[in-house]
């Protein structure tokens, strides 16, 4: 297996990247969106899956809660995993809700032992209930959470080691947290464990006053950096997705922007060469 770039799917984009799938080697497909499809939308999605591709990303489970994850949502996408076979599908290190409330976001937990625990324990209904464990994606925070006692590079190996599970690392997230808490991008990424590292996300943010990670602008050329960096020691083939939520800009803009994130694999795969 090779290296990949992708994109997400979105509506909005949808023309641009049935236009390009010759330049297009994965979309990246929000599982949420589907949770309530019909069958002639799931038929839908089996069809681009025909063409190109396809992985599944979820938002809503919360896997790093200390709540247990709720097994209606799993196994709405055990549903969408059964009927579309996707290569892969993942969520996110993060709750979004508790004692019954929805806060409608992805909220980082405090990095405790018990968030551990509950990572793992929710990792493996997942397992259970949908047949195979997801990938896992580090989350950008604007706030370190209270209570933790441990930092996240050690957190998210603790998480990798205890579940078995592989990540997906947002170089984005990793970027904006590094410089909103202190912390060198470089040394972040070196120690976390490179095997198990299989998707990466590419997107952008604004700064106010710190960095907002919110998919709505180009990816900074750190992002670019770490990307190349990581597949200096990256052993696995790496499936790389833009994520854009809006503020779209010509499709066009976005393929310049695989091309430069394909250059960065490549630089970085010659420097794990030499």
């Amino acid at each position: 297996m090779r290296d990949r770039i992708g994109l997400g799917w979105r509506p909005e984009l949808a023309a641009g990247i049935l236009c390009n799938l010759d330049r297009i080697d994965v979309v990246e497909v929000i599982a949420d969106d589907y949770f309530n499809a019909s069958g002639r939308q799931l038929r839908a999605l089996k069809t681009l899956a025909a063409q190109v591709p396809v992985a599944l990303h979820g938002l809503s489970l919360g896997m790093a809660s200390t709540a247990p994850v709720d097994r209606k949502r799993l196994e709405k996408m055990a549903r969408i995993v059964d009927r579309l076979q996707p290569e892969s599908w993942s969520e996110h290190l993060a709750f979004v809700r508790a004692g019954g409330i929805e806060i409608g976001h992805l909220a980082a937990p405090p990095r405790t032992s018990t968030t551990l625990d509950s990572t793992a324990a929710n990792l493996a209904k997942a397992r259970e209930v949908v047949g195979s464990a997801p990938l896992m994606e580090n989350i950008a925070t604007l706030i370190d959470p209270p209570a933790s006692d441990r930092d996240e590079p050690t957190w998210l190996r603790q998480i990798l080691d205890a579940s078995g599970a592989g990540l997906l690392l947002d170089l984005h997230n990793l970027y904006a947290n590094s410089v909103n808490f202190g912390m060198d991008p470089a040394d972040f990424l070196r120690r976390l464990p490179a095997d198990r590292i299989h998707t990466a996300h590419i997107s952008g943010g604004k700064w106010i006053g710190r960095i907002l990670d919110d998919h709505l602008h180009d990816p900074p050329d750190p992002v670019y950096d770490l990307l190349a960096a990581l597949a200096a020691r990256c052993p696995n083939p790496l499936t790389v997705i833009l994520e854009r939520d809006g503020a779209y800009p010509p499709i066009a803009q976005l393929l310049a922007q695989l091309d430069r994130a394909r250059a960065a694999i490549v630089l970085g795969r010659a420097r794990l060469a030499a």
